[in-house]
């Protein structure tokens, strides 16, 4: 009876392992397009490092150019509050630095051109449908901090207020191994007629495919585009990948790199982001 035990034991064990690893995984349960349950927190630190040596002219064309980096760092901190679990409600904080003139990309860290607190907003994330779990919507109001875009020939942030929408909906295969996540950032801003942005509007259509080789893991690879349009326009297209891993049922991390491959009248560069997302 005693070896039966144990020898049932041993055959569990493994499936009980496996039900752990897939209670605690928050990379697959709490996509983007997912809400959190009321009482939880949501927090996300994400950085963005991106360095361009090359433009594209109204036309299209590429030219080179001194480097310039720009070093985005945002801070996001939501909470579910309704009985429904279909509001949550948080704020966003974004702290860059720049630097031009043909510095290396790690001189934003010195922090000594253009540097600070950039903007703030607050911003509510609902969930339209009812039975529709996997679509939901952002919106917040990113309110500038910043007086002067441009001092002494270096750029840090726009002055104009920016009202940002971001539809967020994700499909998981019936593999179980494959999920397309897409999204539509759309912003309108206005406010200050001395700012480039002023009176435009920006949609940002994003496609990502994820596979998850464990349920702690995920690689993915995506495509973005950029449009501008208004009294100022631009656009860019950019391809990307990366991957998320599960450090702790808590804590994840994020790792993506893009390449800026075509554009009007915007930077060529590329991006790296690293970035840490508390679930609790």
């Amino acid at each position: 009876m005693k070896k039966s035990l144990i020898a049932l034991t041993l055959l569990l064990l493994p499936l009980f392992v496996i039900a752990q690893e897939e209670e605690q995984s928050n990379i697959r349960t709490y996509t983007p397009s997912k809400l959190i349950n009321k009482g939880q927190w949501d927090i996300k630190w994400f950085n963005n490092l991106y360095t361009e040596r090359k433009f594209a002219d109204d036309n299209g064309n590429k030219q080179s150019k001194d480097r310039q980096n720009f070093f985005t760092s945002t801070i996001e901190a939501f909470t579910g509050v309704s009985e429904n679990n279909r509001l949550n409600v948080g704020a966003i904080i974004e702290i860059r630095s720049n630097t031009t003139n043909g510095r290396n990309a790690l001189s934003v860290f010195s922090f000594d051109e253009r540097s600070g607190i950039t903007s703030i907003a607050p911003a509510i994330k609902f969930q339209p449908i009812k039975n529709v779990g996997n679509f939901s919507v952002q919106s917040a109001i990113h309110i500038p901090l910043v007086e002067n875009e441009t001092e002494n020939g270096v750029f840090l942030d726009q002055t104009a207020w920016t009202f940002q929408n971001r539809f967020f909906y994700d499909y998981t295969f019936p593999s179980d191994k494959w999920q397309l996540f897409t999204e539509l950032n759309t912003e309108y801003n206005f406010g200050d007629d001395d700012s480039f942005a002023n009176k435009t509007m920006v949609f940002v259509p994003g496609v990502f495919m994820s596979y998850f080789p464990t349920n702690k893991s995920t690689i993915l690879g995506f495509v973005q585009h950029l449009q501008r349009f208004g009294d100022f326009t631009q656009d860019y297209t950019a391809l990307g990948a990366g991957g998320k891993y599960q450090l702790s049922k808590v804590l994840n991390i994020e790792v993506l790199y893009s390449n800026f491959v075509r554009g009007t009248d915007n930077g060529l560069g590329q991006s790296f982001n690293i970035g840490l997302r508390a679930l609790f």
